[in-house]
C-alpha cells in the first residue's frame, strides 16, 4: 500500500508485487541449484575416493601370495593399524590379518621395519603390545619393530608417523575398505604411501564397515582441511634404517 499527497491509501501496483515474487522465486531456485551441485560433487568425490582414486596404489593379495608381495614397491617401513582384540587376549580377525600381511612384506624384503600403531589409553588395553607379542612369535626381531602407543585414530597414526617417527615412504597395511581413507589421510599429511590389502577371511559386518567409511572419510577431510586437530605428541623418535 502507498500514501498519496491527499492522505489516501492506494494499493501497490500488481507488476511490482509480481517482480518481488519472481526475485524470491529466483533466489530459491538458485539456492536449490547450488545445493544440488554441491551435493552431487560431494557424492562424486566420496565414491571416487572410496572406489577408483587409489586403485593403482593398492596392491591386493592373490592365491599366489609370494608373487603378489613381490609386486609391492619396496619401502622402508610398513604401518599396521590397530584393530582391537578380545578380553581373552585373542586378536580380532581383522588385526590378525593385518599383522600376517605385514609379516609377508617383511619376510619378502619389501620393508625393513614394522610400525605397529594402536590404542593404549587404558591400563588394561594395549594394542601395540599385543601386536608386538604376535610378531615376535612369528620370528620378527625386536629391533625391527617400532611401537606407537597413541595411534587412536587413522589420522593420529599418520600424523605421528610423520612428526614423531619422521618417516616419509610407507606401505599401509589394512583391509580394502579402510585403505582409501588411510591413503587419503597419509598423503594429505605429506607421506608417500601405497597400500597392501590384508583381507584374508570373510569378516562379520563387512558391509557396515564400508558404509561407515563414508562418514569416517568426511571426518578425516574435516580434520585435514578445517579443524587440524593435534594428536598426542612428544619428543621425536626417528626410525633408523640400514644403509
Amino acid at each position: 500500500m502507498q500514501d498519496n499527497s491527499q492522505g489516501k491509501i492506494t494499493p501497490v501496483s500488481a507488476p511490482l508485487c509480481r517482480c518481488r515474487h519472481h526475485r524470491k522465486h529466483y533466489r530459491l531456485l538458485r539456492c536449490l541449484f547450488v545445493t544440488c551441485v554441491l551435493g552431487l560433487g560431494a557424492t562424486g568425490w566420496t565414491l571416487w575416493t572410496l572406489t577408483g582414486r587409489y586403485k593403482n596404489d593398492i596392491y591386493t593379495q592373490d592365491q599366489k601370495r609370494s608373487a603378489a608381495v613381490q609386486e609391492v614397491p619396496a619401502h622402508p617401513i610398513a604401518i599396521v593399524f590397530g584393530a582391537g582384540y578380545w578380553p581373552s587376549g585373542a586378536l580380532s580377525d581383522i588385526l590378525r590379518d593385518r599383522l600376517d600381511a605385514a609379516l609377508e612384506l617383511y619376510h619378502a624384503g619389501r620393508v625393513q621395519k614394522l610400525l605397529f600403531s594402536g590404542d593404549n589409553r587404558f591400563v588394561d588395553y594395549n594394542e601395540p603390545a599385543k601386536m608386538l607379542e604376535y610378531a615376535l612369535a612369528q620370528g620378527v626381531p625386536r629391533e625391527d619393530i617400532v611401537l606407537d602407543y597413541a595411534g587412536r585414530r587413522t589420522y593420529d597414526t599418520c600424523y605421528r608417523a610423520r612428526d614423531i617417527f619422521q618417516v616419509k615412504y610407507v606401505i599401509l597395511v589394512t583391509q580394502r575398505y579402510h585403505l582409501p581413507r588411510a591413503l587419503n589421510t597419509c598423503r594429505a599429511l605429506g607421506l608417500d604411501a601405497v597400500g597392501y590389502t590384508a583381507d584374508r577371511v570373510p569378516y562379520r559386518h563387512i558391509r557396515w564397515y564400508y558404509v561407515r567409511e563414508i562418514a569416517a572419510l568426511w571426518r578425516a577431510w574435516l580434520d585435514i582441511y578445517v579443524t587440524h586437530p593435534v594428536p598426542v605428541l612428544g619428543e621425536p623418535l626417528p626410525i633408523l634404517f640400514e644403509e
